[in-house]
């Protein structure tokens, strides 16, 4: 479904893979850059599926809609103009899907599927069962997770055709995403034969497979960007295919390079007479009276000035660390009017365009 890119778009870094598993420390925007992601995926013209695991209704949010059901509903139709891109010949809109999966449905169309359990399903449901196998069984919830995105994956049309063009889960967070991917495995070992364990060898396919890409979401920031470095070793650890970094909220620096190495001198006068000379001071030119108007203003701006340079010396630190993990990288712009419909677009556009889809 790729288009020939525009001038200002990288080619997609992505090709081949239908599941993108998006992780990340808590509060870096972890599900609004899946829902970005998506919809870039789905400006190609094809089908993509947006699932949510974490039952907070994130999704229906963003989109501006009622909560989601345990069903797939589309929420979106977008094309690559919608994006601000340049529109291929014969091109058509794709179509955006969302899931939010419930856990309780998940085990009852679990066990249907491989026991063919039916009416004693709802039995199940009543005594309280399934809320005591989701709590209480290791790993069976990771394993209805993981199994239903990817079962999406994997699922055909009547005509043969893949279901979805491409799959986004809303995954947990950094410090649980290689234990809920490689969940699967522990399963398999548990159970040695049976639907059960043929079931999680099928999941461990797929997330094994190079149809799979898991990216993180961080901040430049040294928490987010830490738990990063150390969710990527263990994926590696764990032989589970990587993805790029999208590095979210992303603010441009107000100082050169020039400006950021000086802030630290003592620029007091330097400062003041700029200020002077761009007029602070009123009309008098008597320099006790411009003084006077600006010397208020020295102070504050001067510890902005150091604590900006402060910031993008952090910043440039944190972004040498990225760069050590040899991955694609991505970088979004923080939207300081907050992330609206409009600017979830703009943020798949700009997921387009630097090839992240």
């Amino acid at each position: 479904m790729a288009s020939t890119p525009g001038p200002e778009e990288r080619a997609p870094d992505w090709e081949g893979v239908r599941l993108h598993v998006v992780s990340g420390k808590g509060g870096t925007g972890k599900t609004t850059l899946a829902a970005a992601l998506a919809l870039a995926l789905a400006a190609e013209g094809g089908r993509t599926l947006l699932i949510e695991v974490e039952g907070r209704q994130g999704i229906a949010e963003l989109f501006g809609i009622a909560a989601l059901p345990y069903e797939e509903r589309k929420v979106a139709t977008v094309s690559r103009a919608r994006l601000g891109l340049p529109a291929e010949p014969g091109g058509r809109p794709g179509e955006l899907y969302a899931l939010a999966i419930d856990t309780e449905q998940a085990l009852l169309e679990y066990l249907e599927m491989f026991y063919k359990l039916g009416r004693a399903g709802k039995a199940l449901q009543k005594v309280g069962f399934v809320d005591f196998a989701t709590t209480v069984a290791p790993g069976v919830r990771d394993v209805l997770l993981t199994g239903k995105a990817c079962e999406a994956a994997r699922r055909k049309r009547p005509d043969g055709l893949r279901a979805y063009d491409a799959i986004v889960m809303d995954a947990p967070p950094t410090g649980r995403i290689t234990r809920f991917l490689n969940v699967n495995s522990e399963v398999a070992g548990l159970a040695r034969f049976g639907p059960i364990h043929t079931q999680a060898q099928a999941v461990m396919r797929v997330l094994k497979s190079p149809e799979t890409a898991v990216h993180f979401v961080t901040l430049l920031e040294e928490m987010p960007v830490q738990e990063t470095v150390d969710g990527i070793t263990d994926l590696r650890e764990a032989q589970l295919p990587l993805g790029g970094v999208m590095v979210n909220m992303v603010r441009p620096p107000l100082l050169d390079a020039a400006a950021v190495a000086a802030v630290h001198g003592d620029h007091r006068e330097e400062v003041a007479q700029a200020l002077g000379e761009a007029g602070l001071g009123g009309r008098s030119r008597k320099p006790e009276t411009v003084r006077a108007a600006v010397e208020p203003l020295l102070d504050p701006l001067l510890e902005q000035a150091r604590e900006h340079a402060e910031r993008v010396e952090l910043e440039r630190d944190q972004r040498a660390d990225l760069q050590q993990l040899e991955l694609p990288t991505y970088e979004l712009p923080l939207l300081g009017e907050g992330v609206d419909l409009g600017g979830l677009y703009r943020l798949a556009s700009e997921l387009k365009r630097q090839g992240a889809a």
